[in-house]
């Protein structure tokens, strides 16, 4: 018995054959485990690819052309919004920091989010549940926000011809070879009447034109929004009551603007020679203007730039007997542009565009040749010998200046000025 025992043992001991199921049973357990951890990763991956589209999507949103009109602080609740929607509509649940901030360079927008995913087979080796999380940000640069205000001349010397030949057909059509289309409201038959019923165009005329082909070239250079405002001003409607004054207040509404500015007219006089013909008081103007500019910013939505475009031929006719620069007759001042007005506005970060409608000379007109000849020069009075071009010329900020000839288009001169100051604000930027 002892000798059969001890035979079987040994065959037992040699024999293979249960290998299989005994390494089956002892590798059964951790093969089940890297399964179910595969499966567990599987949907965590899934999960946090979900997320990760819905994070890219948020921020992309944030600094979208869209959200660029809205503050940063707008723009993150827009993106946080969209971020939560996207989460409930796939049943999902995550924690999301976001932020936007606008600064020199643009907009930036950054995001990180965290989440739990419960696991299913990890939970039986003590990992109930798996952490996702991700990092995104976007940038873009900010169009620039900005105020422009137009301040137009329209005293009685904007009555003058636009071209040498409006001009001509006023002095050979007047008795005193008056080139000004005077708006004389006690005379049926003012100068002002004769130029309309001669056709003639007024410098004034193709300015209130200037000005409405500006507000279409502003709607269309706009990449947002409400990007840019406009304010239109003149020196006042009636020589009776000289001052700044309001034709269309500051309004992005360009059509609005556009409208408003059909009642741009050359300022009329109760009679001649009103008040000595003072009707152009640069100095009072400026420092009326001064005051409804508000304190320009960088350029965003809530604090734009601001921009002052002045138009104008330059001559002051006005009260000023103790400061003028040029001599007087009975107080009655006829001077090119007192620059410290310019200089004042320049010092609060305000931007000057000057564009010069020059001021042609007059060689018919004793009053041409008397008051005004010896700061002007030459036929047209070129920029180069004219004190008046050289002060409006020194009051623009430095490549915002442009003058208008005769031959030339004010039109076209505003919308250069206009198209230099967008690209001069983004540069800036």
């Amino acid at each position: 018995m002892l000798k059969y025992l001890s035979a079987t043992f040994r065959e037992f001991v040699a024999d293979k054959r249960g290998n299989i199921a005994v390494i089956f049973a002892i590798t059964a357990v951790p093969i089940l485990g890297v399964v179910g951890a595969a499966v567990d990763y599987s949907i965590a991956n899934k999960v946090r690819t979900q997320l990760e589209a819905a994070q890219d999507a948020a921020v992309l949103l944030a600094v979208s052309k869209s959200e660029q009109a809205v503050s940063a602080s707008q723009a993150k609740s827009d993106a946080i919004a969209y971020f939560n929607g996207v989460l409930n509509f796939e049943h999902l649940t995550a924690t999301i920091n976001l932020n936007v901030v606008d600064g020199a360079n643009g907009r930036t927008a950054t995001s990180s989010f965290s989440s739990v995913v419960t696991t299913n087979f990890l939970r039986i080796i003590g990992f109930p549940t798996l952490s996702v999380s991700n990092t995104s940000s976007a940038t873009v640069g900010l169009p620039i926000y900005s105020d422009f205000y137009l301040l137009l001349d329209n005293s009685p010397s904007m009555g003058v011809g636009a071209t040498t030949s409006d001009i001509n057909t006023m002095v050979n059509n007047t008795p005193d070879q008056c080139a000004f289309a005077c708006h004389d409201l006690s005379n049926s038959n003012s100068y002002y009447n004769l130029a309309k019923s001669l056709g003639v165009t007024m410098r004034i005329d193709v300015v209130r034109q200037a000005v409405q082909q500006l507000t279409t070239t502003a709607s269309q250079t706009e990449t947002v929004n409400n990007q840019f405002r406009m304010a239109v001003y003149t020196f006042g409607s009636s020589c009776s009551s000289v001052g700044l004054t309001t034709i269309s207040p500051l309004n992005s509404n360009m059509s609005s603007v556009n409208s408003a500015a059909n009642s741009i007219d050359l300022m009329t006089t109760p009679y001649q020679n009103y008040n000595g013909d003072q009707c152009t008081d640069f100095d009072g103007i400026f420092t009326a203007m001064n005051l409804a500019i508000p304190t320009p910013g960088p350029g965003t939505s809530a604090s734009p730039q601001k921009w002052l475009f002045y138009v104008s031929d330059g001559v002051a006719d006005a009260y000023y007997p103790s400061s003028c620069s040029q001599p007087t007759t009975g107080g009655r001042c006829q001077e090119p542009l007192t620059l410290a007005n310019c200089t004042a506005m320049k010092n609060r970060g305000i931007q000057i565009a000057v564009l010069y409608t020059t001021y042609l000379a007059l060689p018919t007109n004793n009053w041409y040749n008397t008051w005004i000849a010896p700061f002007n020069a030459g036929p047209y009075a070129p920029s180069v010998n004219s004190l008046i071009a050289q002060d409006m010329q020194s009051c623009a900020s430095p490549g915002f200046y442009f003058e208008v000839s005769p031959t030339q288009g004010i039109s076209q001169a505003m919308s250069t000025l206009f198209q230099k100051a967008v690209s001069y604000g983004r540069l800036q930027q």
